[in-house]
């Protein structure tokens, strides 16, 4: 399985600051020592014309050149340096490089992404621009293009996308930038109390309760998931986005979710299962994680990392029902 990384574009914050720049770093780390059929590859950076697909050109513009007010820094959490600037594009570019692997090979990864505070036109919550929104314009606007080439767009239309997004926090900027699109559905299950403080709704949001447990988690994400499946079921997903975000973990130190690592291993499991069954392939981004200890995230990550390798492994070793409706990718 491919997995893109983009840790060696770091940010240069100040002593204290509480966002873990070394967990990017230390989960590469811990691969390149066990890879176990992962293939690491470094991440290209998003251009400026595929940030233009979820990006108003101002913010585009404001973080490329520096413009930056300090409003607009102290929302997004971070000062901006041309290292910023680069970071932020290369994680954008590391969650297109996961879509189109998976679009190949049934699942891929990044080690980073899930910037789903980032709305069109600003970036917010340590997230500069939304990877997710991006990458899901673009693997529609290259489906597309191949479907036409292969004959198939009468019966194809546009490519459906599904974001599943598991991260503590509300995926509130990817929600408002495809609120009025039908072709992007957007199932967010997270802290009703967390961050962002003004939820903004997407197409199924779930919200939990502080102190939410494994058992209650795990049926709430069953119930979820089939109501997705139950309001797709006119115009299934080809592509889905999992933000398997570490931050519901009981060691978090913003999460406020009681969750343990079996249990997060088995939200990976059923979301997995529940893609391949429906031959649906998935790139997977990391998303949030904010660890009392920093290793404690990255066992989290790690773990998500294995259990994607193992997706993509039963992917790879079985046909799937909705092989015969896709284009050749390339």
């Amino acid at each position: 399985m491919k997995a893109f990384y983009f840790d060696q574009h770091t940010l240069p914050l100040p002593p204290g600051h509480r966002f873990p720049i070394s967990k990017y770093g230390r989960l590469r780390a811990a691969i390149e020592a066990s890879p176990q059929g992962i293939t690491l590859v470094p991440a290209p950076a998003a251009t400026e014309g595929e940030l233009a697909l979820a990006h108003t050109p101002d913010h585009i513009d404001a973080v490329l050149q520096g413009t930056m007010s300090p409003a607009q820094q102290r929302e997004i959490g971070f000062d901006w340096s041309p290292a910023m600037a680069a970071r932020a594009c290369h994680s954008v570019g590391a969650t297109v490089a996961a879509a189109r692997a998976a679009l190949l090979e049934g699942v891929a990864a990044t080690l980073g992404g899930g910037t789903h505070h980032a709305a069109a036109d600003k970036g917010s919550g340590y997230c500069v621009f939304n990877d997710v929104a991006v990458a899901a314009r673009l693997m529609q606007a290259e489906w597309h293009r191949r479907a036409r080439r292969a004959g198939v767009e009468a019966a194809q239309g546009l490519l459906q996308v599904l974001v599943i997004d598991l991260d503590v926090h509300q995926g509130n900027g990817t929600a408002a930038i495809f609120a009025e699109d039908d072709t992007v559905f957007t199932f967010s299950m997270h802290g009703e109390r967390n961050f962002p403080f003004r939820k903004v709704d997407g197409d199924l949001d779930i919200g939990l309760p502080d102190g939410c447990t494994d058992d209650a988690y795990l049926a709430l994400l069953d119930q979820g998931l089939a109501t997705v499946w139950q309001r797709m079921a006119a115009r299934p997903p080809g592509l889905a986005f999992f933000l398997a975000g570490a931050d519901p973990h009981e060691g978090d130190r913003l999460g406020r979710l009681k969750l343990s690592l079996a249990a997060l291993a088995e939200r990976e499991r059923r979301v997995f299962a529940a893609l391949r069954e429906r031959g649906i392939p998935v790139a997977v981004m990391m998303a949030g994680g904010y660890g009392h200890v920093v290793d404690t995230t990255v066992a989290v990550h790690e773990q998500t990392l294995r259990l994607s390798q193992q997706a993509w492994t039963a992917w790879s070793a079985r046909p799937h029902p909705a092989d015969h409706a896709r284009p050749t990718p390339g």
